[in-house]
């Protein structure tokens, strides 16, 4: 199972949402907006759990 998304803001006004791995490092990282609008586009089938929201339906 992967790591729970984590919304962080590195300047005022630039949220994100990353992934670490199991180091502590970003494994993935993609912008807040870009990540809304991609979910609008596609319709998941799948339900994951609170925190997976990119992999499926909520």
């Amino acid at each position: 199972m992967t790591s729970k998304r984590e919304l962080i803001e590195p300047t005022p006004g630039d949220k994100r949402y990353v992934r670490r791995d199991e180091d502590g490092q970003f494994k993935e990282v993609v912008d807040v907006g870009k990540s809304l609008a991609a979910d609008q586009r596609q319709k998941a089938e799948a339900k994951v759990k609170p925190g997976q929201g990119d992999r499926g339906d909520r």
